[in-house]
């Protein structure tokens, strides 16, 4: 089992979770780095989108799943008697989803809506302030600088995309979770979400579940590759890409299956 390191920000030991008497995942140990990012890829139904759901505990809301195991952030832990709890939880650990979903609001509505519910923002200049300053680290600010008060779900989708991201870091969470968001996009759209991604390692821990083996490639610092529930091989991404160490990750890198 690996050893906690001083820069982990996640930890991961012995996760097992079952969708009732199915078998999700086996048994996953992983260290997640402080402001890197962390690829997840696998062929589907890898279990690579329900690990990432338990980092924030998005599990707790599917009536059929049991996760066991430790999952920690700084060391404290997610479940059990003593964990945090899931609204602060969410409120450090923010999570964008594979398809845009805007919420039928304002741009400036969307984004202030998450520090307003949790109590962040004080008063209106306050807010402004975390708006705008959320925009510009979402790579959005000058496009809608002028239009705040349009819709949120009249953007295109790939500015959508990054208003959600906007809104996912509006609370200042410390980690951000990406969940294929780039499987909607086209590809202008998509460059500037990976370009995004890679300003944003510099302030957050990211973790990304991707299908695109290139993009885990373009954006990562390490990359976890997972089959049937398992944890096949975790390293560098740059090693899991030219010398995987074994056959399962060759066989997926080269397109032999998946």
């Amino acid at each position: 089992m690996p050893e906690v390191t001083a820069d982990t920000k996640m930890s991961a030991r012995a996760v097992r979770v079952h969708y009732g008497s199915k078998e999700a995942l086996k048994g996953i140990d992983l260290d997640i780095p402080a402001n890197r990012v962390t690829a997840l890829i696998g062929p589907s139904g890898c279990g690579k989108s329900t690990f990432l759901r338990c980092l924030n505990r998005m599990n707790d809301n599917v009536a059929t799943a049991t996760v066991d195991g430790d999952i920690r952030l700084d060391g404290q832990p997610l479940y059990g008697p003593g964990g945090i709890d899931p609204v602060l939880l969410r409120m450090r650990v923010g999570m964008v989803f594979q398809k845009p979903n805007p919420f039928p609001k304002s741009i400036y509505d969307n984004v202030a809506f998450a520090p307003r519910i949790h109590g962040v923002a004080g008063d209106r200049d306050h807010l402004d302030g975390l708006v705008a300053d959320a925009l510009r680290k979402a790579g959005l600010w000058a496009e809608v600088k002028d239009r705040l008060n349009d819709r949120g779900t009249g953007l295109s989708g790939g500015q959508q995309q990054r208003l959600c991201i906007a809104r996912a870091i509006a609370v200042r969470p410390e980690v951000i979770l990406m969940d294929e968001p780039c499987s909607a996009l086209d590809p202008i759209a998509t460059a500037k979400v990976e370009e995004l991604i890679d300003e944003l390692a510099a302030s957050y821990t990211i973790v990304i579940v991707t299908h695109s083996m290139q993009q885990a490639a373009r954006v990562s610092h390490q990359t976890a590759f997972f089959h049937l529930g398992s944890l096949v091989e975790l390293g560098a991404t740059e090693q899991i890409f030219t010398a995987p160490t074994q056959q399962l990750t060759q066989g997926y890198i080269t397109g032999r299956f998946g």
